[in-house]
């Protein structure tokens, strides 16, 4: 025993240990979290390269974030790392809480090939401390020169990196890019990339050049990124769709497919030890064998030639179509590095199974995790409630007084109803055996009938007594106690008069059974009737108050609208809550009620039916015999 009780003990400590473990929460003011995981592993997206340090895009939506829970700014957004207590660098290049979408970069320090890692997102702190943290500079590593993510309005692009180079000139700003925001090059407009030391390229050094593009038009030598520098050049574009790379005259070899128009498609190229490698999508697409050249000039997006200068007259047009996230760093990702980005980046599925989103775990008050889509649904309830109005609360208030009243009279009932069944199951076995021979008892004593001839008496007989059958009977068997009892002659039996006015008595004994057994149902008719259009009335008056005061303020906009529109129908909420549970329980009680009825009547029949059996008037015994004839006297003759 002292075994057992031993490994019982050490079992329950290990599972707190692990419930201690599992619930740990960096900061109990934030309420909301979720696990994400990079999965390299075949249970995501196989990557066997390595990857390293990287900067991850999550992308949210109301599928998996509650933007009603959250600050309409998303300044409330953190990462903690898998240990829940470090901090990870990040920003926000986009944040719509009106159409529930946002674009959120963050830096990862590992991600493995061949595994997973885990961080988490916290949000859901309304309070004053969640104030935006976000760190564009920061969110990369110090190899990232250049990081354009042309969600500005103007079509100007700002740089996010550490080296701060915002592109001259302005392209077309367009909205739905394959990230948030992108630009439209025409083939003759371009961005300016002036030159900075951190861009300058050594002969034979390192570089990896990304973006995401989406070609108009395919036309021959389309030239996305040109830079030149005296007689050194790194030019990158579509020769009638099919990408390419060229280094002072050279073109690299590909033998792919030519690009769809109006298709995103991711496109990289890597210099490292004299040879450039294009990647298509993360997948090795050609190379070309040529030095990474010495370049310290500007660049141009969007054409070629030398930045500053209009195009010639006769220069080939640049590159038309769509541009977004572009990225420079000086030095040489590896092949994993470049497929990880490709997909996770690209809104797929596959970028749903490598960087997966866990469902939300709400804290419980304490820091702890819920972990519950319940308890999740509940605390959004909470949240709504805190933005209902007075006339809400006032719909509120009346529904829970029908909830109390209505489930009172249930409550009540149902115990009621269930004591009348058990002693009607009582009552019918003795009256089984009474109603074989009503004359055998004694309606000279009261006391006789009531306990069956005294076979039923204490604890049985208070049961027998709950029964509207035995009540019935009693009056059936008082009123035949009042015809036939204190000494009168019982060989006399019933008379047709007299069954019909026991008759009366027994039916009017089944009016007050059946007024008693429905008394207080009223409550949940009320609460049927009466609860939606009480809830109804909250949430019309909830919708009009929201409107006058949107009216009377200026502002529309879904967070001024939302919260008050959301508290409005809690108000209808309540009143279904009300109504629904109470039709259920109102049903069935009235059928059970009615089966009880009709097993009154059919006693009611019967009982009759055995008075006239056993009381019969003595011209209906059969074996009665007629009056005597009497002579009449005879007149004799005068």
């Amino acid at each position: 025993m002292s075994h057992t009780r031993n490994h019982f003990f050490t079992g329950l400590l290990a599972l707190l240990l692990l419930v201690t473990h599992a619930h740990a929460w960096w900061d109990k003011e934030w309420s909301i979290r979720k696990k994400i995981t990079a999965d390299t592993s075949e249970t995501g997206v196989a990557i066997a390269s390595p990857i390293g340090q990287a900067a991850v895009l999550v992308r949210l939506h109301d599928g998996n974030y509650q933007f009603i829970s959250a600050k309409e700014d998303g300044s409330d957004i953190r990462f903690v790392a898998e240990d829940d207590k470090t901090l990870l660098p990040f920003h926000i290049e986009k944040y719509d809480s009106l159409l529930n979408e946002a674009f959120v970069w963050v830096q990862v320090p590992e991600i493995k090939a061949g595994g997973s890692v885990n961080f988490w997102l916290y949000y859901g702190n309304i309070g004053e401390k969640a104030v935006n943290i976000g760190d564009p500079k920061g969110t990369y590593d110090a190899d990232t020169v250049l990081v354009y993510h042309f969600s500005e309005k103007t079509g100007t692009p700002s740089d996010s990196s550490a080296s701060g180079i915002t592109g001259e000139g302005a392209a077309i700003p367009v909205e739905g890019g394959i990230i948030g925001s992108a630009i439209r090059l025409t083939g003759i407009n371009a961005i300016t990339i002036a030159a900075a030391e951190t861009l300058n390229t050594s002969e034979g050094g390192a570089l990896t050049w990304s973006a995401w593009i989406k070609p108009a038009t395919l036309a021959p030598n389309a030239v996305i990124y040109s830079r030149r520098d005296g007689d050194n050049s790194l030019i990158i574009g579509l020769n009638d769709g099919v990408p390419y790379v060229e280094v002072g005259g050279s073109r690299s070899e590909t033998t792919g497919s030519p690009l769809a128009v109006n298709v995103w498609r991711h496109l990289a190229i890597v210099a490292a030890e004299g040879t450039f490698t294009l990647f298509l999508d993360g997948e090795n697409f050609g190379t070309l064998s040529a030095p990474l050249p010495a370049l310290t000039s500007a660049a141009l997006l969007g054409r070629d030639g030398t930045a500053g200068t209009a195009p010639a007259p006769d220069a080939a047009a640049g590159f038309n179509g769509e541009l977004d996230e572009l990225t420079l760093s000086k030095v040489a990702r590896p092949a994993g590095f470049i497929q990880f980005q490709a997909i996770s980046q690209s809104g797929t599925d596959r970028a749903g199974k490598l960087l997966a989103l866990a469902p939300d775990e709400v804290s419980g008050g304490g820091g702890h995790s819920g972990g519950s889509a319940a308890l999740e649904h509940v605390l959004l309830f909470g949240d709504i409630a805190k933005n209902m109005m007075f006339d809400g609360w006032i719909a509120v208030g009346v529904c829970v007084l029908m909830i109390i009243f209505g489930w009172g009279v249930a409550i009540q009932k149902f115990g009621y109803l269930n004591s009348i069944q058990k002693g009607s199951d009582s009552f019918l076995k003795e009256w089984k055996q009474v109603s074989s021979d009503l004359t055998a008892l004694d309606h000279d004593d009261s006391g006789s009938a009531k306990t069956f001839g005294g076979k039923v008496t204490g604890k049985a007989l208070r049961n027998i007594q709950r029964s509207p059958l035995y009540h019935l009977y009693h009056i059936g068997s008082e009123e035949i106690s009042h015809r036939l009892g204190n000494g009168k002659d019982r060989s006399q039996g019933l008379s047709a008069r007299s069954i019909q006015a026991i008759r009366a008595s027994l039916e009017t004994g089944l009016v007050l059974e059946n007024q008693r057994l429905n008394k207080g149902l009223i409550f949940l008719t009320i609460s049927i009737a009466g609860g939606p259009y009480v809830g109804l009335l909250g949430t019309v008056v909830g919708v009009m108050i929201t409107f006058a005061i949107i009216a009377k303020t200026g502002e529309v906009e879904v967070n001024s609208i939302a919260p008050g529109i959301a508290s409005a129908l809690l108000a209808t909420v309540a009143g279904l809550i009300v109504a629904i549970p109470a039709l259920f329980i109102y049903s069935y009680l009235s059928s059970r009620i009615k089966d009880l009825i009709a097993s009154m009547q059919v006693f009611i029949d019967e009982f009759i039916a055995k008075m006239a059996e056993f009381y019969p008037t003595p011209s209906d015994r059969p074996n009665s015999l007629p009056p005597p004839e009497v002579s009449s006297p005879s007149t004799s003759a005068p």
